[in-house]
């Protein structure tokens, strides 16, 4: 059985004995209803781990021992996916596979063709939910390296962001090259771009050539804008080496 894994803070792995209380806690009391001698592994997010014991169970929270501390160096090169806002709930869907896939930063991008929209109050809660749906699914895949979900981007700032990347790619269905075939860096950000529903406009096409973006094509098939992007990450995690 695998061991579960929670988020604690760095200060706290760093002693002998603590309590895991607040919402990481409760859910390994109330809802994993970790027993007293389980294991668990605990991890800050960024790369420091600890194997450690329910020495307490308390109500909503863990009395644990750290057994030991190690930690895991951050994969490289870096992966980044910018997300085109997909509609419904097809954005926590692709938050989440994308995450488990080993993704390192998910970027919103609100693209001209899509159909959903944050704006105001919604932006807020809709960022807040896709990164609730990073950490939990990050958990689940027992990953000692959180994956990000940044602040919704416009297009001119995936096109700054595309122009830093040491590669920058975007998924299209009318590209030459295919994923498999690019020469790929062994080191700093790969930038994928996934369009939304209803593609990637004309006009994002040029500006995001213009930063440097190499258009590929993924494959045969055409995908959702929820499943392409960890189809994409698949490929470039096996031809990198990162799995």
């Amino acid at each position: 059985m695998t061991v579960p894994l929670f988020l604690a803070d760095a200060a706290d792995l760093g002693r002998a004995e603590f309590v895991l209380g607040g919402a990481e806690g409760r859910h390994a009391a109330a809802v994993r209803r970790i027993r007293q001698g389980e294991r668990i592994d605990l991890t800050d997010g960024a790369g420091l781990g600890a194997e450690c014991v329910a020495r307490e169970v308390l109500k909503d929270s863990l009395r644990v021992e750290v057994l030991r501390r190690f930690e895991v160096p951050a994969p490289s090169p870096r992966l980044v996916v910018v997300q085109g806002l997909p509609k419904g709930d097809r954005g926590e869907l692709a938050v989440e596979m994308m995450t488990e896939a080993g993704v390192d930063v998910i970027v919103p991008w609100s693209a001209s063709r899509s159909v959903t929209q944050w704006k105001g109050d919604r932006a807020a809660k809709s960022l807040a939910k896709w990164q609730a749906t990073a950490r939990e699914a990050g958990k689940q895949a027992r990953r000692f390296h959180a994956a990000t979900v940044t602040p919704q981007h416009s297009t001119a700032q995936v096109a700054e962001l595309l122009a830093g990347a040491a590669l920058a790619l975007v998924l299209h269905e009318e590209a030459e090259e295919g994923l498999a075939t690019v020469e790929l860096p062994a080191a700093g950000d790969i930038v994928l771009v996934v369009g939304p529903e209803g593609g990637i406009a004309g006009e994002e096409l040029d500006r995001f050539t213009a930063a440097k973006a190499v258009p590929a094509l993924l494959g045969p098939t055409v995908l959702r804008t929820s499943t392409a992007g960890v189809a994409a990450a698949a490929v470039v995690q096996a031809r990198t080496g990162r799995w």
